[in-house]
C-alpha cells in the first residue's frame, strides 16, 4: 500500500508532465495495471430506468446511501450492494484526500462513484485498494497552472480510457442514469413528504441571529430557515447568491454537465433568485458576513469543501439512533448533507428540481448527523 508521500510525489511528478503525451501513455499503462482487474464488466450492463428494475434501483440506494438489505433481495444482489459499498468507503477517503490537494472546488462525489458502478455493476468479488482507488479518483482532477482543480467529465473519461478502462456509450448512459438518481441527494428514490418553502424572496435578513459576531448552531438554523421560508433554489456550486445571469453562466462554463443538463430548467425557475447546492447551504452561512451582508468566499475558517469532506473533518458525529435532539447538527449520508432544525424536521438542498425543501427526519436515509466542525455549539438562547 502506498503511503500519502509517495502519492503525493506520483501526483506532482503528473502535473509536471501533464502537457507530454508520450508521458500520458506511460501513466496509462501504470494506472491500468493497477485498475485492469477491477474495472471488468462480468454481464451486460442493464438499463437502470427499464422496466424490471426494481432491485437495481433497490441495489442502487442501498449501496450508495446505506440501510438493511431485505431478505427477500436476490443473494448476487446482497453480495454486490456489499461489495460496493465497502469500495465507496475507500473511494470517500481517495476523494477526501484529492480535495486537500484542491486549489479550490469539491469533486463531485456522486459523479465518480456513479462512473465507478456502472463501471463494476455485476462484477464478482469486487474489491477496491487505497492506491486503486486515488488512481480513479485522480483522473477527475485536472491540473491547471500547476494547481489541482476538478476536472470536466469530458477530460475525466478522456482519463480513464488514456489509463486503460474501456468506457463504452452504455456505461457513460448508465452512469448518468444512476447520478440523476442520486445527484439530488437520493430525491428520485425517496417517497416521503417533502414540504417546499416560500415565493423566491432575496432579501437576507440576520435579525432573528442570536449572536450574529459567530458562526454557531441556532444563527445556522435561522439562516436555512430563511432559505428554506424564500423559496431558494437549487444550482451546483452555488452558495446562497442571487443567480444572475453572469453567475450562471459561469457556473454553466463550470459545470457543463450538472448544471448544463437542467439549463432550461434552472432558467424557468432559479434565475434570478437565491440558489445553493447542498452543502453550499453550510458554506455560504459560514462565508455571509453580517455587517455586508456579503458572502466572503472561504472566509470564518470554512473550507470550500464537499458534503462528504465535512463529514469526515468533523470532529464529533454518530451514527442516527444515538443523535442528539440538537438543532444545527448536520445530517449526512454519502454525498449530501441537510440541517437538523428540532422537531423532527431537516432543511435539505435537496436538488436541481428540489431546491430547498424541508423533510422528516426520520424518512431519509442518513446514515450519521455531526457538529459542523467549523461552527459553535451549545450556545445560550
Amino acid at each position: 500500500m502506498a503511503d500519502p508521500a509517495t502519492i503525493t510525489l506520483t501526483v506532482r511528478a503528473a502535473i509536471a508532465a501533464a502537457t507530454d503525451k508520450r508521458t500520458w501513455k506511460a501513466i496509462g499503462v501504470v494506472i491500468a495495471s493497477i485498475l485492469t482487474p477491477i474495472i471488468l464488466i462480468v454481464v451486460m450492463i442493464m438499463s437502470i430506468l427499464s422496466g424490471g428494475s426494481d432491485h437495481n434501483k433497490a441495489a442502487i440506494d442501498l449501496s450508495f446511501n446505506g440501510g438493511s438489505i431485505p431478505a427477500a433481495m436476490p443473494t448476487e444482489y446482497a453480495s454486490h450492494i456489499s461489495d460496493m459499498s465497502n469500495c465507496f468507503a475507500v473511494l470517500d477517503e481517495a476523494i477526501s484526500e484529492a480535495e486537500a490537494r484542491m486549489e479550490g472546488g469539491a469533486l463531485d462525489n456522486i459523479r465518480i462513484k456513479s462512473i465507478f458502478y456502472s463501471l463494476n455493476f455485476g462484477a464478482e468479488n469486487l474489491s477496491l485498494s487505497r492506491t486503486q482507488a486515488c488512481a480513479f479518483v485522480d483522473c477527475f482532477v485536472a491540473y491547471e497552472d500547476g494547481a489541482a482543480v476538478p476536472a470536466s467529465l469530458e477530460t475525466a473519461y478522456e482519463r480513464l480510457s488514456l489509463s486503460g478502462i474501456t468506457v463504452t456509450g452504455e456505461i457513460k448512459a448508465n452512469a448518468q442514469k444512476i447520478y440523476e438518481l442520486l445527484a439530488s441527494g437520493g430525491a428520485a428514490l425517496f417517497t416521503g413528504e417533502i414540504e417546499r418553502g416560500g415565493t423566491g424572496s432575496t432579501a437576507l435578513d440576520i435579525s432573528s441571529f442570536k449572536d450574529p459576531a459567530t458562526k454557531n448552531n441556532l444563527d445556522l438554523v435561522a439562516y436555512v430557515e430563511q432559505a428554506f421560508d424564500s423559496g431558494w433554489g437549487y444550482v451546483w456550486g452555488t452558495y446562497g447568491d442571487v443567480l444572475t445571469e453572469s453567475l450562471f453562466s459561469s457556473k454553466l462554463e463550470q459545470y457543463p454537465d450538472g448544471v448544463g443538463n437542467y439549463e432550461i430548467f434552472i432558467r424557468s425557475n432559479w434565475l434570478g433568485g437565491r440558489t445553493t447546492d447542498c452543502v453550499g447551504l453550510i458554506k455560504g452561512y459560514g462565508w455571509l458576513d453580517p455587517s455586508t451582508l456579503k458572502y466572503e468566499y472561504g472566509s470564518n475558517g470554512m473550507p470550500d469543501i464537499s458534503a462528504d469532506s465535512m463529514y469526515k473533518n468533523a470532529v464529533v458525529s454518530g451514527s442516527m439512533d444515538a443523535m442528539p435532539d440538537v438543532p444545527g447538527l448536520a445530517v449526512w449520508k454519502s454525498g449530501h448533507i441537510g440541517i437538523y432544525i428540532g422537531n423532527g424536521k431537516v432543511i435539505e438542498a435537496m436538488g436541481t428540481k428540489y431546491g430547498v425543501v424541508k423533510t422528516n427526519l426520520n424518512e431519509r436515509s442518513w446514515t450519521a448527523w455531526l457538529e459542523i466542525p467549523y461552527i459553535k455549539y451549545n450556545i445560550g438562547e
